[in-house]
This record gives C-alpha cells, structure tokens and sequence, in this order.
C-alpha cells in the first residue's frame, strides 16, 4: 500500500499505511475535532500501549485503563472516554468477527457495496463514515472492487470532500474549504 500523507507527520502516516487497524482508529477518531488530530490519534494510542496497535492489544485493555490513556495529554479527542469506548468496542469486534485482522474487512471484498456493509457493520462507522473510507482506500491504497464509486457516492468523485481527497497541504486546505463552504450553506438554507 502507498504511503498515506493525511497527517502532516511522517511517524503517523507511516502507521496509517502499515496498519490497517491504525487507518480504522483514525476514521473512528474523525468526529468533533480536526481530520490530521483525529488520524495522528492512532500513533499516540500506539505510544500509549504496552504492546502493539492491533485489535487484540487494544480489545485485550480493560476499559478504564484506556480511557486513561485517551485522556493522558494531549488528550486523544475532545471526548476522550466516549472514543475510548468506541475504539474499544471497534477493537472486540474486529477479534470476534474478523479473527485480529482489520485488513479482512475490505481485503476481499467483492463489491463496493459489500464493502460499504461491512464498514457500516463496524462499531462507530456509520453510513457518512463508511462511504468516506471507501473513497479512501479507492482513491489512495488501491482498493477497488466493482462499484467502489457507486458505494463511496459522492467521496468517491473527483474533487476535494474528505480525507479521502488529503494527499499533501494544498489538498487539506482544499477540503477544508470545501466543508466550510457546505456548513455555510447549511447555515444559510437554515
């Protein structure tokens, strides 16, 4: 897979593209605070464990341990506990349904579509969620089953609408404008 560059820091890009359960933690974390906070998140977790970043590591902390470690500063979110929880949750599922190998979820994925089910069936992902990393690993880690387009709708256009589309600097700050530009309308049609 190609280096991802959705952070602006080498270390946790870098973790981004080896780890798939780190690109998951990333998404999980892109809520209520900036996109490179939200993906540089899984390499301060990395930092924060006593053993490696996967599913069952994390699964494998009790709850309250890890949310200590959302909180530690710099806090991992603006809602460190609530996150904590999620990733918790994210990581139990991933051992359960897909034996510690977040890979699985889209490695052989048939269709798009089928991708997108089986992100939506995620912990944490809903539909905004999972057509957004299906835009990602399509338009960046080479992920491209039949309709990965139709099921990332209109993230899977050209153009710059997410994460998806961040590949430097200059594209950030083109999805930035772009949301600000989407949540004035919204103020406005409001």
């Amino acid at each position: 897979m190609p280096t991802l560059r959705l952070t602006g820091d080498d270390h946790a890009d870098q973790l981004l593209s080896d780890n798939a359960f780190a690109l998951l933690v990333g998404m999980l974390l892109d809520q209520q605070i900036s996109m490179e906070v939200a993906f540089v998140g899984p390499a301060r977790l990395a930092a924060r464990l006593d053993g490696p970043l996967e599913p069952a590591t994390v699964a494998a902390v009790d709850l309250d341990d890890l949310e200590a470690r959302f909180r530690e500063k710099p806090a991992l979110h603006r809602y460190p506990g609530a996150m904590a929880k999620r990733v918790h949750a994210l990581a139990e599922h991933l051992v359960e349904h897909h034996d510690g190998d977040a890979a699985a979820v889209w490695r052989d994925a048939p269709t798009g579509a089928q991708l997108k089910r089986r992100l939506v069936a995620l912990p944490g992902f809903g539909d905004q969620k999972a057509r957004i990393l299906v835009a990602l690993l399509g338009k960046q880690c080479g992920v491209t089953p039949e309709g990965w387009r139709d099921a990332a709708g209109a993230y899977g256009d050209d153009g710059y609408r997410s994460i998806a589309d961040v590949t430097d600097e200059a594209s950030l700050a083109k999805v930035r404008e772009w949301k600000q530009a989407q949540k004035a309308a919204a103020r406005s049609a409001g």
